[in-house]
């Protein structure tokens, strides 16, 4: 009998991700600190999980069950280290005001500027855990909303995503959903969404 050798993956060195520093985040209308900072060491676990997934993985036979499990939680830990990236830098104590090139892009997808918000918002109060985004499409240029539940799934192929809302209940622990919706528009960041919308195009 003739054994088939199993190419290991060792044979590239895994990435290795570092955290970002987000701890400017203090100081958020209607978010305590103390939340942003837990919140802040659940996106750290994110970080190590996926390194140490990695790590683990250059060193598995490819194509074993082990191997297969651990391959598909890659896109969980990823996936929950770059959304939280995306989430916290949309972030702004204060939050920056809304510019005329944004609001008439929204306009063009919905009736109003007044109406993706009303949408937005309905999205991230739907019931269970997940994400509201707002994504661009490349290919016609509009703008859509989304609910993403467990970070890898859901997301629309090739859309880039623009403005990220965490609905997970680790994002507003201590408070009323609809009080965490609040706080996240007094927050929101749209200069940094300005900038993904020009990047995106």
């Amino acid at each position: 009998m003739v054994r088939r050798m199993t190419p290991k993956t060792t044979e590239v060195a895994p990435v290795e991700y570092k955290e970002e520093d987000y701890h400017d985040l203090r100081g958020l209308t209607g978010l305590p600190d103390a939340l942003i900072e837990a919140h802040l060491k659940l996106y750290s676990g994110y970080v190590s999980n996926l390194n140490k997934l990695l790590q683990t993985l250059a060193g598995t036979d490819s194509g074993g069950p082990d191997w297969a499990e651990m391959q598909r939680r890659v896109g969980f830990e990823m996936n929950g280290m770059r959304l939280h990236e995306l989430y916290f830098e949309n972030l702004t104590p204060g939050g920056h005001g809304v510019s005329r090139d944004i609001s008439q892009l929204l306009s063009d997808s919905w009736p109003s500027l007044s109406a993706w918000e009303k949408e937005f918002r309905a999205i991230g109060a739907m019931r269970g855990v997940g994400w509201a985004i707002l994504y661009r499409d490349p290919l016609t240029q509009k703008l859509s909303n989304h609910w993403i539940s467990l970070h890898q799934d859901g997301h629309p192929a090739g859309f880039t995503p623009i403005l990220l809302m965490d609905v997970w209940e680790h994002a507003f622990t201590g408070m009323e959903r609809a009080r965490y919706i609040d706080a996240f528009f007094s927050n929101l960041n749209w200069e940094t969404v300005d900038e993904r919308l020009k990047f995106s195009r």
